[in-house]
């Protein structure tokens, strides 16, 4: 990537007015991030969600881009990896999501397309009942080799990603902040880990403080990077809870930990749990077995897709997507389709009725033979 094509994938991000769902409709219609900032204003105008102001702040962008050097200049100084939505390397789960980042700034070693992805939310005052069941659940995911998510606060974050560098186990943390800075700074010691065994990563530019309106911003990345997203403990109104209502929207398997009636910190998983919102979880195997991640890895073979002429142009391409393997999960079939997670789970279900395919534990499924 060179660094002009980086500096206006920056600088699109930067410009006041334009979101996430509307810079991906930009570069959509124009075809590149440069190529939004050298259309006309004219032309700027008749692409639908863009008005008059927004196409003048387009127009007027020299201080944008300004800003998109400065930010370039720091990302090579710290060997920061940025990872604009149509990069290979950005997290294809999270890319499915609606509201996903434009960019990503990212500073490890670990592969945010993992094979399987844990996100562990909770309190940031856990009880001793959430630290060491989180300590075990970690522990007890050692041999399955996942990845773990979470947003390096206090409580059960720290606590999951201290568990993870302890057991080997590759962690990411994700900032509601830029990479120049860690919060809380306490953490700092474990972040430094964290980049040879996993790695930081945030949608914020350098000099961005944690600011309150930064954290439900954090919280969506957290869930709509994982497979299975585990709530330890948390009060009614705790901020694990947003993350799970956002995971709820993007399709994830969300799961929780049940606590005592009347304890305060296991209303949240309580609520959860009893509003069939989360599945009730006590160790790792359960979690592992609803994922159907005890299965021992098989050999890729290729499978035999059938003749089937009464499917629409939509359904047979989500079954073309399985003719290299015998199971996906509904992230990958996304990705090979490119259709919206609730477009593809509209048509993977007619499928199921049909008996074309079948649904399996974790949202996985599998062609009928």
């Amino acid at each position: 990537m060179s660094s002009v094509d980086l500096t206006y994938q920056i600088g699109l991000t930067l410009l006041d007015g334009v979101g996430d769902v509307l810079a991906k409709n930009l570069v959509a219609y124009c075809g590149s991030a440069e190529q939004v900032f050298k259309t006309g204003k004219t032309q700027l105008e008749k692409i639908p969600g863009i008005g008059a102001y927004t196409s003048n702040a387009i127009y007027k962008s020299k201080a944008v881009l300004q800003r998109a050097e400065q930010e370039l200049e720091f990302i090579n100084e710290q060997s920061i990896q940025p990872l604009f939505f149509t990069d290979k390397n950005y997290p294809q789960r999270l890319k499915n999501c609606v509201d996903s980042p434009v960019m990503l700034y990212y500073k490890g070693t670990a592969d945010l397309n993992a094979d399987k992805i844990v996100a562990v939310v909770g309190t940031r005052t856990p009880s001793a009942y959430g630290k060491s069941t989180t300590e075990k659940l970690i522990e007890d995911l050692t041999d399955s080799g996942c990845l773990v998510v979470s947003g390096l606060a206090y409580g059960i974050d720290i606590t999951a990603h201290k568990a993870a560098l302890d057991h080997g186990l590759n962690t990411i943390g994700v900032l509601a902040h830029g990479l120049d800075r860690v919060y809380p700074a306490v953490h700092s010691n474990y972040a430094e880990r964290m980049v040879s065994q996993g790695g930081l990563l945030t949608e914020f530019l350098s000099e961005t403080n944690p600011d309150k309106e930064n954290f439900p911003k954090r919280n969506r990345i957290v869930a709509g990077m994982c497979d299975a997203l585990v709530v330890v403990e948390s009060k009614r109104g705790g901020g694990s809870l947003i993350t799970a209502t956002i995971a709820n929207s993007y399709n994830k398997d969300i799961f929780a930990f049940p606590g005592k009636a009347g304890d305060i910190l296991s209303e949240g998983c309580n609520g959860l749990i009893k509003s069939h919102r989360a599945n009730l979880i006590e160790s790792a195997a359960d979690l592992l077995y609803m994922m159907n991640w005890n299965e021992p890895a098989k050999k890729k073979k290729t499978a035999q897709i059938p003749l089937l002429v009464n499917l629409s142009s939509e359904e047979q391409l989500i079954v073309s997507a399985f003719e290299n393997k015998s199971q996906l999960h509904v992230d990958e079939i996304c990705y090979a389709t490119k259709f919206s997670i609730s477009k593809t789970s509209t048509y993977l279900l007619q499928l199921e009725f049909s008996n074309v395919i079948k649904s399996l534990p974790g949202k996985i499924y599998q062609l009928n033979s």
